[in-house]
């Protein structure tokens, strides 16, 4: 027989018990579903920590001022004083793989607006900084640098305050706000950036001169940090490396000594988040692929049914001329079509939990094309090699013992 009429009788002899059929398939449609949805899923994921952390700023780095400890307890980086405006200029001016850095202070204030008041970040830097972080202005534009040297009471305002403090939506820029009972005119409103790959609010934010903060809110002259940003993403590392070297040497740190202040490479982070994000794909997909196995497992079995049942069949088959490849060959194609036709349903199902994972958890997935051929592919494959050892015994069957059977 050649191959269309093959197909077409192992078609029917498929459709003859439609139940049975679609039982077996079933195992395939779960596996292949569940491979698809996982993959999705996860690759949605990894891309989210991916965008989230871009979208901190291009080729980021931040100089955090040093670590406590008080008794056995360690407060972590950033609760001592280490860091000076001066050791922002020395980074950009002697550090080749920079290219630019902005000096940062931080404080938590109440910031007041008419009968609006509204608990935040307040942040000190320069005008560089928001080009560092790739900060995209709404309305307005950012505080200047005579602003930063006259230590003017200018601020930029975050989403989220803009929110909380103008709720009527009126537009923000030129009007005056109070942090610490002194009036400060806004000057530029920022479009939102959702979460930080740490999960925190970068909108939650207003960003006034550094100078301002630390002579008229905090008194101090320290920085709380350095945001830094390489020439390249390939330059982090080496920044990174200038940085340390440059600060342990202004600081006159001794060597076998530990560092006042830690360098944090937010490409380092993308990596390894990108990584876990990987394994947990990976994870995921090998506990789904249990089921294709189960599934194939399946269609073996009742292709072994099927030969049982259909013995007299194979041998009228044999009797009027069929040869032991052509048995093999039916039964072999029957195994594919109902791993195929399983395959086919799985996809449209790993479609389906794939946008409803994504409507309820707010997720995104994100599902390729070649998720979707990989996974045709691999049902394909699990039919051929689960029907193989039925359509083997078929077709070794001996005719005239075939045609005894009852």
């Amino acid at each position: 027989m050649d191959l269309v009429s093959v197909l077409r009788v192992a078609l029917v002899a498929l459709t003859r018990n439609k139940m049975r059929s679609i039982l077996t398939m079933l195992g395939i449609i779960i596996g292949v579903g569940a491979v698809i949805a996982m993959v999705g899923v996860g690759q949605g994921a990894s891309e989210q920590v991916q965008a989230r952390i871009q979208a901190m700023g291009s080729n980021l780095l931040y100089v955090q001022s040093g670590s406590r400890q008080a008794g056995a307890v360690h407060l972590g980086w950033g609760q001592t004083k280490t860091l000076t405006y001066a050791d922002e200029q020395a980074i950009l001016a002697q550090v080749p793989a920079v290219r630019a850095a902005a000096a940062g202070a931080t404080a938590s204030e109440q910031v007041v607006y008419n009968a609006n008041n509204w608990g935040t970040h307040i942040t000190g830097t320069e005008p560089s900084y928001f080009d560092i972080r790739a900060w995209q202005f709404d309305q307005g534009s950012t505080f200047t640098e005579p602003d930063v040297t006259d230590a003017n009471n200018v601020a930029v305002l975050g989403a989220t305050v803009v929110n909380n403090l103008f709720p009527d939506g009126a537009d923000p820029v030129g009007k005056a706000i109070r942090i610490k009972n002194l009036p400060f005119k806004v000057v530029g409103t920022l479009i939102a950036k959702g979460q930080s790959g740490m999960g925190q609010d970068q909108d939650d934010n207003v960003y006034v001169p550094y100078t301002t903060l630390n002579r008229k809110i905090t008194g101090n002259y320290w920085l709380s940090n350095i945001a830094v940003s390489a020439v390249s993403n390939q330059a982090t590392a080496a920044a990174q490396q200038q940085i340390t070297d440059l600060l342990r040497s202004r600081h006159r740190i001794r060597p076998g000594q530990p560092d006042d202040f830690a360098v944090m490479n937010l490409a380092a982070y993308a990596d390894v988040a990108n990584e876990s994000a990987q394994i947990m794909t990976i994870l995921l997909a090998s506990i789904a692929s249990v089921s294709l196995l189960v599934g194939g497992i399946g269609i073996m079995n009742i292709m072994l049914v099927s030969v049982t049942e259909r013995t007299r069949e194979i041998g009228i088959r044999m009797a009027v001329g069929a040869t032991e490849a052509d048995v093999q060959r039916q039964f072999l194609i029957e195994a594919l079509v109902l791993a195929l036709a399983g395959g086919a349903i799985g996809i449209f199902f790993g479609l389906g939990t794939s946008w409803v994972i994504s409507a309820i958890a707010q997720w995104p997935v994100d599902i390729s094309p070649a998720s979707i051929v990989v996974a045709a592919v691999f049902s394909a494959g699990i039919g051929i090699f689960f029907g193989f050892y039925p359509a083997k015994k078929a077709a070794r069957l001996d005719p005239i013992e075939a045609l005894r059977f009852e």
